[in-house]
């Protein structure tokens, strides 16, 4: 159980501002929030199915160690790559001559191929005795997190700065990671002169990504009350 809610809290963490989340507050401009949710509960389904079976697989094959070293590097990208946000492109947004449950499911399928939050799921199940519990909480954590895009994404850019958001999730992530590279290294890396170094290095990485590189405004150029994200939703 305490799989399922770790795996559900960092799905929601991770989609902050990601470029799924984007797409279901684009999505949701278009169709009822109710096809929308179900498509990506099917799209979510399918994906991280197949990101718990690769985990699972890595996991058979590489030292457990090694996993927790690859899963502590995995963190801070995806804290780093939250920093920065995400860009939706306009064929993102393509319309396809399926009904709405089926473009949003084959939208965020392949929206998902290769995103932070398959390769977390990768990550997190590979470090993981419970496949199961990992493909649920990852599953309702999109849910939870793509729900709040969708519902609160207008409200949220209303009285909390997209900045904050990102960068609060990108922290939780890197905090993460930092714990587990300190629980997993050797303690000869430990010392004071590795320690400064990593937060020297850590400190440059996240004023380029947080501050040079980053996306500003692309969630709430969605949410905004022109766009009638909730037009006829919760009919």
């Amino acid at each position: 159980m305490t799989e399922f809610v770790k795996a559900a809290l960092l799905v929601v963490v991770a989609e902050m501002g990601d470029k799924t989340q984007l797409l279901a507050m684009a999505m949701a401009s278009k169709y009822k929030v109710k096809e929308v949710m179900i498509g990506v509960l099917v799209a979510t389904i399918f994906n991280h199915a197949l990101a718990v079976a690769v985990g699972n697989y890595l996991s058979s094959l590489i030292p457990m160690s090694t996993i927790k070293i690859v899963a502590a590097i995995s963190f801070l990208i995806f804290g780093l790559w939250t920093l920065r946000g995400d860009k939706l492109d306009d064929e993102d947004e393509k319309k396809t001559k399926f009904g709405p449950i089926v473009t949003v499911a084959i939208a965020f399928f392949l929206a998902e191929m290769g995103d932070k939050t398959q390769l977390m799921t990768i990550a997190i199940s590979a470090n993981s005795h419970h496949p199961a519990f990992i493909l649920m909480g990852t599953t309702v954590g999109m849910l939870i997190a793509d729900g709040i895009g969708i519902i609160g994404g207008a409200w949220m850019c209303k009285h909390i700065p997209e900045a904050y958001i990102k960068w609060v999730a990108g922290i939780i992530f890197i905090f993460f990671g930092t714990l587990t590279i300190y629980n997993s290294v050797p303690s000869v890396l430990l010392s004071t002169m590795y320690v400064i170094l990593y937060i020297l290095v850590l400190g440059i990485l996240i004023y380029i990504f947080g501050v040079k590189l980053s996306y500003q405004g692309q969630a709430c150029n969605i949410a905004s009350p022109d766009k009638n994200i909730l037009k006829d939703n919760n009919k």
